[in-house]
């Protein structure tokens, strides 16, 4: 069951692999994140301290909790958990210019959340703009074929 999900994700990047990883919690996140209280946008993966690390995943305050938190523990950087062979793999292709890691989705399997994250490639300005102009193009023609009455 999917949580959050990155909307700019596929808008912004290029996605060329994806990974799906654990994702290391305090007890009041994973309540918050089952609230839908979290935050994917701005959040990137980051080799630090030899464990990838996932750097501004938000997640918001939980509703019943009784204890003050301050604002440094609500937007700690996470471990993420991955095989060894995954995460060799993510660090080499970090290494790469131009290539970044972002987190795409927040899910819940059979317990456990789990983080489906992307080795991504920027796009440029020009690519956005003809994607853009592509599903325009493609909504048209839907329209026009629906007031014809003609389904294919």
């Amino acid at each position: 069951m999917i949580i959050l999900t990155n909307k700019k994700a596929y808008f912004e990047y290029s996605i060329l692999d994806k990974y799906l990883a654990g994702v290391k919690l305090k007890g009041f996140e994973a309540k918050a994140l089952r609230e839908g209280k979290g935050k994917l946008e701005g959040s990137y993966v980051k080799e630090l301290e030899g464990k990838l690390k996932i750097v501004n995943f938000g997640i918001g305050r939980y509703s019943k909790i009784s204890q003050q938190l301050e604002e440094g523990e609500l937007s700690r950087t996470k471990d993420l958990l991955l095989n060894k062979k995954e995460i060799l793999e993510i660090k080499k292709e970090l290494a790469q210019k131009g290539k970044s890691c972002i987190p795409l989705n927040l899910r819940i399997e059979r317990g456990l959340f789990k983080l489906e994250i992307a080795i991504v490639k920027g796009k440029k300005e020009y690519e956005k703009k003809s994607v853009a102009r592509e599903r325009e193009q493609k909504r048209e023609f839907e329209r026009t074929k629906k007031h014809q009455g003609t389904w294919a």
